[in-house]
This record gives structure tokens, sequence and C-alpha cells, in this order.
């Protein structure tokens, strides 16, 4: 084809009229705009009107990359929770982000968290507004929610395997080997408040990590953080003839736990009474901490 680049000994070869001809062209246009542009160099396939190429990590809005046949895209597993700090975003999915508004019961968790795997059974729930004990043992004083942060109700929900509940509050179970689990939940004013009441209802969790050998005790707090704004921290419940030195054991599954959820201007605590390790309870919590 006339114009077109000559091979030989295997480089591509620019005519000398054709260069000559380019050369003179990219002059003038620098004296009309001030610029001088070298044409692209033969072979390259640019698109003039097409934007900037981003490498991947700062993708301009509607780029992606092609795929690769017969590849698969690997879906990160859940982190397993430890005393530092996990993150759960799916592969292409946007971050989660807190919480906003009131409470609702669609924001507390319910039995499909448990799953069949758990080996629960049927669960029943039950649903109440106000005040109350709030899984505050008795190494904390047992107090109410009020009681603790001085603020309006929440919402209870308790999840047990049998119908018979306490009289004074139908969130728990009258035999307490049917609960399953109990949250409570409700807003506060602001994220920064909300904050500021997760972390003292956290505190009050605290002296329960240390107790005398034979008594039950809270492991070591273990931290979930799906976003700034959206975390978790709960410890697993340990059974008194594990605790031998007047701490949890590290090399030993717990039994259930507690967990203190905040997502935005929301914040609640969950505490799990069935007997679940710890990956059990980091997928609970992760769940609650999601749906919150």
């Amino acid at each position: 084809m006339n114009g077109g680049p000559a091979t030989g000994g295997g480089h591509a070869v620019v005519r000398p009229r054709s260069a000559v001809a380019a050369l003179v062209a990219a002059a003038v246009l620098g004296l009309v705009t001030g610029r001088f542009l070298l044409p692209s160099p033969p072979g390259a396939d640019v698109d003039p009107a097409a934007g900037p190429v981003t490498a991947a990590g700062g993708a301009s809005q509607g780029a992606s990359a092609p795929a690769t046949p017969g590849a698969s895209v690997p879906t990160p597993a859940p982190s397993a929770s430890g005393s530092g700090s996990g993150s759960a975003s799916g592969s292409g999915s946007a971050a989660p982000t807190g919480a906003t508004g009131p409470v609702t019961t669609a924001n507390l968790l319910g039995p499909e968290a448990f799953g069949p795997d758990a080996g629960i059974g049927q669960i029943h729930v039950a649903d109440r507004y106000g005040d109350g004990h709030y899984a505050n043992p008795v190494c904390t004083g047992e107090k109410t929610l009020t009681e603790t942060l001085g603020g309006p109700g929440a919402h209870f929900r308790g999840l047990m395997t049998g119908l018979r509940t306490d009289p004074g509050d139908p969130t728990l179970a009258a035999d307490s080997a049917d609960q399953v689990a109990r949250e409570v939940a409700a807003e506060a004013r602001s994220r920064s408040l909300a904050q500021n009441f997760s972390q003292r209802l956290l505190l009050e969790q605290v002296p329960c990590q240390e107790e005398a050998p034979g008594h039950w005790i809270y492991g070591k707090t273990r931290t979930l953080r799906l976003a700034p704004d959206v975390t978790a921290s709960w410890m697993g419940t340990y059974q008194g003839f594990l605790n031998t030195t007047g701490t949890a054991p590290d090399d030993k599954e717990p039994c259930g736990g507690i967990a203190v959820l905040r997502s935005g201007t929301h914040y609640g605590v969950l505490e799990v009474d069935a007997c679940l390790g710890t990956a059990a309870m980091d997928r609970v919590v992760r769940t609650a901490l999601s749906q919150l």
C-alpha cells in the first residue's frame, strides 16, 4: 500500500518523504499553538479522542480492565479476627458506609445469621422497645442501658429455641439453655456520640476479662472494621474450667461471647449464648455489624 511503512531487517522504516512531511506539519502546528508535538511512532494504535488510561487503583469511571478468557476472579475470604482489625470488602464492591436515621427491627440480627451448620435448630424471635439489662453481667454491675448511657430506650431482640420467655422480658428465655442470642440497638444524635456510647459499652465489659481461676471469663478483645465508622469489638466467653490463671487461655476456643457494634449513628450490644467458636463468632458478629 502506498505511504505504508516498508519492512527491512525486521524493523519498521518510515519513508523519508513521510517523515519530512510529518516534521513540517508538527513545526507549523507548534508555531500556531505554542506547543511542538511530534507525531506518534509508526504502528502505534492511539485514538486521539480517547481519554487518559489510568492504572488499576485509580481507574476513571466507566473504564474496566478486559477480562482474561478462562480466568476466574478470586473472592477474598473473610479475614480471621484477631487482636488487630479486619476488613470485609467484596471484590469490586464499594466499602459499606455508616448508618443514619432511626434503628428499626430490620437492623437487628435474624435467625438466618446462625445457619444450619450451627446445629441450633429452629430459632424464635421476640422483640420489644424500652430499657433494661443489656447483657451486662455481674462482674460489671448488671446496669441497664439507661443507667450506663443515660439515653432513651432501645430495641431489644431475643433469639431463642424455646417459646417460654421470662414474664418480665419476652426477649429472655425462661430457661437460659434456650437463649441463642440477644441484641440491643439504638441510634444516637450524631456519629461522634454513637462512637462515645459504643466505647463506654465496651469498657463496661472489660472487667470480665480478669476473674479468679475457675470463674467464667471473657477473652481478649477482637476488632472488626468494615469502614472507618462501621466497627465491632467482641470478646469470647470461656467457661470456668478453662480459666486457670485469671485470664482466658489463648489456645482454646470460646463458647459464644459478646460484641459491641457501631455503624454511623447506630450502636448496640450483641450477646451470643450459643456455644460458637472463634470462626463462627466472627461470622455472626460480622453479619450483625453489616445489618446494623
